[in-house]
């Protein structure tokens, strides 16, 4: 695919979101510097501080202050808001691009497909490793196949921003995990589709997810939330059976308590809107290679 550098009025413009909290000055001045490197594209970059007014922003780049952390996906939101751009891309504050065409080549992705939605590159640590949550499908072992992929990784996806914004978004409420399996049905139960696009790398660290604040609560409780938001409600039950299984087969102790503890309030707490996806996209989910049983 050619993406060299077009004359500007032919460029596709990106709108870039990227959040903070101040507690990764080194890492977001890297990720910065690396979007601002990015040719072929035109970008609108805004940095929102989740709780927190933004440090260490160069000159030149606009900044939304959030008097409280509002959770990742309704950060996000925000910051959606604030960029124009028929694209956006949502970049963690601790990745880096580390070509000058990622960009393009994603954007060209979608500019040659109205179908789809989002596509996903393959975040990789600096050393190579790719972790099994990074790669949007099952059989997730060769991070390098591409293809369709049926969910995201969150923390890199460029997206098209009139599919985004026809369906409402990011759910805010998740406040943190599991809000890209939400957007990535929706989009799906909208007639759109996604694609894992290896070739294009974006370097992000390794680490646990664990070591967020309230992550086996969050998690379970979101996993509640998101099947009785998006699944007909024979699946729900079908779709939280599976979800116990695995969890039973690799959680211990406190993990595990803490756990349960999530899942009985994703069954008290409000879900938010339900707008079950229809059984056309369950055949076509299905078909994808990821029913949303998994």
């Amino acid at each position: 695919m050619d993406v060299s550098d077009p004359r500007p009025h032919d460029r596709p413009t990106v709108g870039v979101v990227v959040l903070t909290m101040n507690d990764r000055p080194r890492e977001m001045a890297e990720a910065l510097a690396s979007l601002r490197a990015q040719r072929g594209v035109e970008l609108d970059i805004v940095v929102v501080g989740n709780g927190c007014v933004p440090e260490g922003v160069p000159d030149g780049l606009r900044t939304v202050s959030l008097p409280e952390n509002v959770g990742i996906p309704e950060g996000r939101n925000v910051g959606a808001r604030h960029v124009a751009g028929e694209y956006l891309v949502f970049f963690d504050n601790d990745a880096v691009l580390p070509t000058v065409d990622a960009l393009a080549r994603l954007a060209a992705a979608l500019r040659a497909d109205p179908e789809l939605a989002y596509v996903q590159p393959r975040i990789a640590d600096p050393d190579g490793t790719t972790l099994r949550r990074w790669v949007p499908r099952l059989r997730s072992s060769d991070p390098g196949r591409g293809g369709v992929a049926t969910v995201m990784a969150e923390g890199v996806v460029l997206v098209r921003r009139s599919a985004f914004e026809e369906v409402g978004g990011w759910p805010g409420h998740f406040f943190l995990f599991h809000e890209g399996i939400d957007l990535a049905w929706r989009l799906w139960d909208h007639g759109y589709t996604g694609r894992y696009t290896p070739e294009v790398v974006v370097h992000h660290p390794a680490t646990s997810p664990a070591r967020h604040d309230g992550f086996y609560r969050l998690t379970a409780r979101n996993r509640v939330w998101l099947a009785r938001r998006n699944l007909p409600r024979v699946l729900v039950p079908l779709n939280l059976a599976s979800w116990l299984l695995l969890t039973l087969a690799r959680t211990r102790g406190h993990a595990l308590r803490v756990s349960f503890q999530g899942f009985a309030e994703g069954w008290r707490g409000d879900y938010g809107r339900r707008a079950p996806m229809s059984w056309h996209t369950v055949r076509r989910l299905t078909r994808a290679g990821r029913p949303p049983l998994v």
